[in-house]
């Protein structure tokens, strides 16, 4: 296959392409329960875990964003790079998953290695598919969400057999995402930048009224996101030991309540194209913070209903994010268009942190009332919404480099 006919479905490739490279954001949680079982684990050390991808994630952002590697350099080379590095340390975790400060460590290493495959992949689509922002992203944020449940589902596939192999799957999945977009190289669209770059050249974006409104919506859907995936296996664990099942269930169901998010995002993307994205983000943001209120108050419904009520859940709770990362592509300065976006990311995953650490450790005494410490999230990200009108709405789906875009 010549490089013509390679590049002819490139955001085909890109959302493939992080589909496998993301499978490695949860791949520890995927075999919790195999963890808490042959290991002793309890929630708060598979929060804790989870915990460390966060905050080398963010620290990759930042690392990015104030070394300007997202616009000084090729995006397909950080990405492929990332999904390598990313692997090796998803591999390690295997040999060191009862030395609790090396296994920190290495999850650590995998959030450092993510940062250079999520927002590295956001910046390619924008490459790529300049019009159209937010449809597209809504395909690279669903492939986000299906990689984060894709080790429940290479766990339910490997069931009876050890708790590695999901591990050394995901790390072969993503060495063939980074093997994907190494071939496909970068887009026409939105050149490398010359010059050093600063922190502050990432933050500028914030002096516009309109990216600080984005952004602040941004941030209440991350308190909340992180958090209820992190809590899905332990909200599905509790409603199949209510149905009085055996738990092989567990991370089959696990992963079809996060991989709805799939549909969320794409659904949310056409929507975005007739109703625009910032409609989009509201309506989602709205109908997930109704069930992080609604579900505690919920909990004598019959099992499958929740679990029903889980799967709606899971579609609206990422069906934002594509959207506010269309609105913030189109109001953050093209030229530094890779930096801006890194440091909302690391902005926003910082909050994760709070939120799972909150909601893993209160788990054994609240049960599904933890999931009230989500709610200030999309309140929070609903009050700063609450101004912006709909120019930023269709900003989003102008092409990047225009004059609207950049106003």
């Amino acid at each position: 296959m010549n490089i013509a006919s390679w590049q002819r479905h490139p955001l085909a490739l890109i959302v493939l392409a992080q589909l496998c490279g993301t499978s490695l954001w949860f791949s520890v949680n995927g075999v919790g329960l195999s963890l808490s079982r042959d290991l002793g684990f309890a929630e708060a050390d598979l929060g804790r875990l989870t915990l460390c991808v966060q905050a080398g994630f963010i620290l990759g952002t930042l690392t990015i964003a104030t070394t300007g590697l997202a616009d000084r350099f090729r995006a397909s080379r950080i990405f492929a790079a990332s999904c390598l590095a990313g692997a090796l340390a998803n591999a390690g975790f295997v040999l060191v998953a009862d030395q609790m400060p090396l296994a920190l460590t290495l999850r650590f290493l995998t959030g450092l290695c993510l940062a250079g495959i999520y927002p590295l992949g956001m910046k390619l689509v924008i490459g790529w598919t300049p019009r159209h922002t937010g449809a597209a992203l809504s395909w690279l944020v669903g492939m986000l969400t299906l990689g984060t449940a894709l080790p429940h589902l290479l766990r339910g596939t490997t069931l009876g057999m050890p708790w590695e192999w999901p591990l050394l799957g995901a790390s072969l999945l993503a060495l063939v995402g980074g093997a994907l977009i190494l071939g496909l190289g970068d887009g026409p669209h939105l050149p490398p930048t010359a010059g050093k770059a600063r922190l502050r050249d990432g933050l500028a974006a914030l002096r516009e009224a309109r990216f600080r409104a984005v952004a602040g919506g941004y941030f209440g859907h991350c308190w909340e996101l992180y958090a209820f995936w992190t809590l899905t296996p332990f909200l599905v664990a509790r409603e199949v030991e209510r149905l009085a099942a055996a738990s092989a269930p567990v991370p089959w169901l696990s992963f079809a309540v996060i991989a709805l998010g799939t549909l969320g995002c794409v659904g949310g993307g056409l929507l975005s194209r007739r109703l625009g994205s910032l409609w989009v983000a509201r309506w989602a943001l709205a109908t997930s913070g109704a069930l992080c209120l609604a579900y505690p108050l919920l909990t004598g419904l019959p099992p499958l209903l929740l679990l029903a009520l889980l799967g709606v859940w899971g579609v609206t709770v990422i069906a934002d994010s594509p959207q506010f990362s269309a609105l913030a592509a189109a109001a953050a300065p093209r030229e530094r268009v890779g930096s801006t976006l890194a440091v909302m990311n690391a902005v926003g995953f910082a909050l994760t942190i709070p939120a799972i650490s909150l909601t893993s450790s209160l788990w054994a005494l609240q049960g599904p009332w933890v999931l009230w410490w989500l709610l200030p999230g999309p309140l929070l990200g609903l009050w700063v919404l609450r101004g912006l009108g709909t120019a930023a709405a269709d900003a989003a789906s102008v092409p990047s480099g225009s004059a609207t875009a950049r106003k």
